[in-house]
Parts: structure tokens; C-alpha cells; sequence
């Protein structure tokens, strides 16, 4: 723990009152929406500028105290989570967007900015920030930055990687890098941008990001489509890639609708009940567009892959077929999920999903499963639910156990122990499932580079 003469030095690097210590907030900063760990940092410091975040680094280097980014606290993966003495490092008060260039179609954003935040901003200027997921209310930029954030239009607009044109880090030895100057050529050697990007905060903290922005899709519409079983989801995804252009590709269990559904807010897509549905969309940029996209229900229908579906005819329809698959997350967190986010290339799926359901049959015949995911880029969340009268510590342990033969399916078909939610802690101990020694061997060189007395987020992505 961090003693109370530190803790009066951090206070006059930053503004008053920017520094907390009591209890609730130490409790509601010191963690994210894992439940796996509890948090425990000793005070949490809110810097307004890169000037205070460089000090902060400098002042942690000075007296060996460890540190822990802190933005949206929205992450699965326990990047954010403090829980041996850290000081929690928030960023909610660098939250503005700086500036924004009409030509370049980019946005310059402090690491606080709020992703719906720089959404509706770029959908003021006639422009569109496509990377998109049900916390985007509540996720921060600098956040997505550190995880590689996806979401639900990966299949058209990539991940967050893809849009970072530039950023400004202070690095764990308390430098402050400008990282390509927003170019979209540079061929001037290593692109350390990248690797701050999905770094977790381990190298060092973004301070700025220049996020580009793309032109806003036309007459979006969704169409939720209800299938015999998984093996169907993938000839549909093929036979509507193939006609269109698709902008998502999701699907979900009957469980997950049901639980979604029992909540009350948003009505079924159909009356029939399918044990599989695919949600996906599409810009219905001309009435042909959309007249193709009902001959490829139709065809999927002769063959037997699709039971029944529904298009979306209005804004507010199709809001409510996303809330379908949008509240999954939210709605099943009541239950304590332990959650799998795991993918292989789009091929690959139907046999991998396979594999992976005959262990989750073997080891959770009692427990309720709720299977949903990114079905288009090949990654899927596996959600095994705690029951109400099952202690977390007994139910964890019990997942964990298992994990050994999900990870060695991952393995065995070259996929990803986390696809989207960044290892953290809770995937640290499963990397080299996905990552060679030799990979996990200079992976921990770069951190020695940046971060040379190890007090950037320690214990994340590699264990102490």
C-alpha cells in the first residue's frame, strides 16, 4: 500500500480535491465489469492534462508505486482492475475533443472522450465513428485504444486499430511520444502507434488520440433471421456476403433472446421459436439492394437453413432488432456470467464451435449456457451462467478448470484466447495458449523498454 506522506506528494501534482481515498470510491474506481477480483488501490487521481499524467508517471517511477489506467470501466478482462495497492490513474476529467480537421475527416480526442461522445460528433459534422458495442455509452476512447476494442461492425469497419490515425502517450519511463502525426503514409520504420494500441496500459498511458472518421452509411437495415440449428448460420452468412455488403453479422441462442426478451423492453422479431438466430445489416441504398436481400431470405428459406426472419421498415424497427442483440450482455450480467471470448477465422467456425460445445455439454450439464458473438469475424462469446445458490469462488474455479480444454480447442485450430476484451488478468494465464515463448519473450522486452521499472499496469497481459 501506498503510505499517507506519497499520497500528499501525488496530491499537489494534480488540481484539489483530484485525489480520493475513501472507501467507495477506491471501490468503484478500483475495478470494471469483471467480478473476478476485489479491488483494493490506494487512491485513485484524476490529472486534467499531459503536463499532470507526465508528473503522476514520474512521481510512480520516483517511488516505485504502480499504476492502473482507469477510463470507462466497462472492460471483461480485468485490464482496469486495481486490486494490490495500486493508485488508479482515472481519466474522466480529460474528456474533451481538441480539435477536428474536415479534410482529413479526423478528430482529435483527450483518452476520456466517451465513444458514443465522439459518435454524435462525427454525426454532426455529416461523418460517421463506426467502431460500435452495447457499452459505447459508457466506454472511454482511451479504453478502447489500450483493449483494441471491436464491437459489432467488424466485419465492415475492422477494430479500433483501424481508426487511429495518431497519438500522444507518456510511457512508463514518463516520456511524452507523438506517435505518425496522423499520416496515413509513413514508411519511417517501426510503427510504435501499434503497439501502444491493445497494450492495456502496460507501456504506458495515451494521452491524445487522433481518430478518423468515415462518411455515415445510408438507409441502414437490419434483418433478424431464425435458423434450425448453428451449422445453418454460416451458408447464410456466405450466400448474403456474396449479394451484399454487409456492415454486421451477429447471432444469438434462444437463451440469450429469451433473457433479453424477459426484461420487457423490446418485442420478439417473429412468432416462431428457433434455437439459433442471425442478426444482420446492411445499407439499402436503392430498392433493388433491398429486393435482393428478401430473394436471399427466400433462398435461404427453400433450403432449409432459415425457419423464419423479419426486416426492419423504419428506424425504430431496426433499433429494436439491434436491442436484441445489444442487451445480451447487460441482461445476463444479473447471473454472474464467466465469460469465454474466444475466435478462429470465419472458416474454421462451424467445425470449432463443434469441439467447443461437446466440452461445454461433458462439464456444465447443470448450467445454463448462453452462446451469442460476432459470427461474421469468426469470434464468439461463450457465457456460462452462475447459479443463485453457487458461491463466485466455487463457480470460477469450476469454469477455470475447464478453460484447460476450451483453450486447448483455440489452440488446435491457431484461434484467439481473447478476440475483442484484452487479456487483463483473467485471460494472463492462458496467453501462451495464442502467443509463442518466443512471442511472449519479446512482448515482455518491448514492456522493458517503455516501462523499465515494471509500473505500468503490472500483472496485466503477463503475470508478475
Amino acid at each position: 500500500m501506498t503510505d499517507a506522506a506519497l499520497i500528499d506528494e501525488l496530491k499537489t501534482l494534480v488540481e484539489p480535491g483530484k485525489v480520493l481515498t475513501d472507501a467507495a470510491d477506491l471501490e468503484t474506481y478500483g475495478k470494471d465489469w469483471t467480478k473476478h477480483f476485489a479491488p483494493a488501490p490506494s487512491a485513485i487521481v484524476f490529472p486534467r492534462t499531459v503536463e499532470q499524467v507526465q508528473a503522476i508517471v514520474r512521481w510512480a517511477n520516483a517511488h516505485q508505486v504502480a499504476l492502473v489506467p482507469s477510463g470507462g470501466r466497462t472492460g471483461l478482462s480485468a485490464a482496469a482492475v486495481a486490486a494490490s495497492g495500486e493508485v488508479v490513474v482515472s481519466f474522466d476529467y480529460m474528456n474533451r475533443i481538441l480539435d477536428f480537421n474536415p479534410y482529413d475527416r479526423t478528430v482529435v480526442c483527450q483518452p476520456g472522450v466517451v465513444t458514443e461522445q465522439l459518435q454524435n460528433f462525427a454525426e454532426e459534422q455529416g461523418l460517421y465513428y463506426p467502431v460500435d458495442f452495447a457499452s459505447a455509452g459508457s466506454s472511454q476512447i482511451g479504453g478502447n485504444i489500450g483493449t483494441n476494442a471491436g464491437g459489432i461492425k467488424v466485419i465492415r469497419y475492422g477494430m479500433t486499430r483501424n481508426w487511429v490515425a495518431g497519438l500522444k502517450v507518456v510511457t512508463g519511463k514518463g516520456d511524452v511520444l507523438e506517435l505518425n502525426r496522423d499520416l496515413i503514409k509513413n514508411a519511417t520504420g517501426y510503427d510504435l502507434r501499434q503497439l501502444f494500441i491493445g497494450a492495456e496500459g502496460t507501456l504506458g498511458f495515451v494521452v491524445e488520440a487522433t481518430m478518423r472518421l468515415e462518411r455515415q452509411p445510408k438507409n441502414l437495415t437490419a434483418m433478424v433471421l431464425g435458423t434450425a440449428d448453428f451449422e445453418s448460420i454460416m451458408p447464410v452468412l456466405h450466400a448474403f456476403q456474396s449479394k451484399l455488403d454487409l456492415t454486421a453479422f451477429e447471432f444469438f441462442s434462444d437463451k440469450a433472446l429469451a433473457k433479453v426478451l424477459a426484461r420487457g423492453d423490446v418485442p420478439a422479431p417473429f412468432e416462431s421459436e428457433c434455437p439459433f438466430y442471425a442478426l444482420l445489416e446492411f445499407e439499402a441504398t436503392s430498392e433493388e439492394i433491398a429486393e435482393n436481400a428478401l430473394a436471399l431470405f427466400e433462398h435461404c428459406v427453400e433450403q432449409g437453413w432459415v425457419l423464419d426472419g423479419v426486416m426492419s421498415q423504419s428506424a425504430q424497427q431496426l433499433q429494436n432488432l439491434w436491442k436484441l442483440r445489444e442487451y445480451i450482455s447487460e441482461t445476463i450480467s444479473h447471473w454472474t456470467p464467466y465469460k469465454n471470448d474466444i475466435s478462429v477465422t470465419v472458416s474454421r467456425v462451424p467445425a470449432f464451435l463443434r469441439d467447443i460445445d461437446a466440452i461445454v455439454e461433458e462439464n456444465y450439464p447443470d448450467l445454463e449456457v448462453v452462446w451469442f458473438g460476432h459470427i461474421g469475424d469468426g469470434n464468439l462469446h461463450l457465457n456460462i451462467l452462475k447459479p443463485d445458490d453457487l458461491d463466485k469462488d466455487t463457480f470460477f474455479a469450476r469454469c477455470a478448470r475447464v478453460n484447460k480444454w476450451v483453450f486447448e480447442t483455440v489452440q488446435k485450430y491457431n484461434g484467439s484466447i481473447s478476440a475483442e476484451h484484452g487479456v487483463g488478468m483473467t485471460k494472463r494465464d492462458y496467453l501462451g495458449y495464442s502467443r509463442s515463448e518466443a512471442e511472449i519473450a519479446y512482448m515482455k522486452a518491448i514492456k522493458a523498454t517503455f516501462d523499465p521499472n515494471g509500473i505500468m499496469n503490472p500483472g496485466k497481459i503477463f503475470a508478475l
